[in-house]
């Protein structure tokens, strides 16, 4: 379940019932998707199953919808972080042979997380393009809000791992541009928290995933990657806490970097990147999702 819904003393729990429950009484429901990558849900929904004592307002699935490639440098008060150098770099790697880490504007780790994802990308003998963000300041939390990230990386980091993996990794702090960097040839994986324009933009990429859910409804979007589009790896979390070990971080590069399931994968990631190109194209179904929106605004 999405996570407001987990807390009634959450005040975002009563937020969500009241706007779910008014989502029935809509003129119709607008969606960031396409039709090729969720049919399950959209069967649905089509079929009255979310909606069962009223109508269902008509969807329009529009997407996939992303944002445009920032190939730039990005400051953060004042701070420079990731950009033309990551891109430089990926360019020098081979095809396919680069994961790329990063969990978000406000995905965060406690040290003892860090230190042990060090160790299983150490382990794992992958290429790696790693975003690391500073701890947060309450060790239970894995969100934070954007800082200038002036703590030293070799402070949080386990003694010598940049050195070790200098020749097949690199790690940036706090921000990347991420729809350029998964444009580049040379990644083959995607190790994301689930959110949902992380997912999108990894789908137009056709870059298969490792999923790591944090927070909101991301535990729910990593069910749906695993088990109904079969385009995702899951992380396996200690139930507390969402802890992952070093060797389970080892563990899922390795599949998704040398088996046959990888290999996989890979395929079907692409060949939905393709579907993803045609939604959009001009006989597509988000093209026409749209023309149909538009139609009935004319008609009002």
């Amino acid at each position: 379940m999405p996570e407001p819904m987990l807390d009634r003393a959450d005040p975002a729990y009563w937020d969500l019932l009241y706007f779910c429950s008014h989502l029935p009484k809509s003129s119709g429901i607008i969606i960031n998707t396409f039709e090729e990558l969720e049919p399950i849900a959209l069967k649905a929904i089509a079929k009255g199953v979310c909606v069962p004592d009223a109508p269902t307002p008509p969807i329009y699935c529009i997407g996939p919808l992303i944002a445009e490639a920032d190939t730039g440098a990005k400051a953060i008060d004042g701070v420079g972080v990731g950009g033309d150098d990551c891109l430089l770099w990926l360019d020098k790697q081979p095809n396919r042979s680069v994961v790329f880490l990063c969990f978000g504007s406000r995905g965060s780790f406690p040290v003892e997380q860090l230190k042990e994802i060090a160790d299983g990308l150490e382990k794992s003998g992958q290429r790696f393009l790693w975003v690391v963000k500073s701890p947060p300041q309450d060790e239970k939390l894995q969100t934070t809000e954007y800082t200038t990230d002036k703590v030293k990386l070799e402070s949080i980091l386990p003694e010598g791992f940049l050195e070790r993996t200098k020749d097949r990794g690199m790690v940036v702090r706090s921000w990347v541009p991420q729809v350029a960097v998964l444009s580049r040839e040379s990644i083959g994986g995607f190790v994301t928290h689930c959110g949902w324009n992380s997912v999108l933009e990894s789908v137009v990429a056709g870059v298969p995933i490792i999923a790591w859910p944090l927070y909101a409804e991301q535990h729910l979007n990593r069910n749906i990657l695993v088990k109904d589009m079969n385009m995702s790896i899951g992380v396996e979390q200690r139930e507390e806490d969402g802890f992952v070990s070093g060797d389970e971080v080892e563990r899922v590069m390795r599949e998704l970097m040398e088996s046959e399931n990888g290999r996989e994968m890979r395929e079907r990631s692409w060949n939905m990147r393709e579907m993803a190109l045609a939604a959009r194209g001009a006989f597509g179904s988000s093209t026409k999702s749209l023309a149909n929106l538009v139609k009935t605004w004319k008609e009002d």
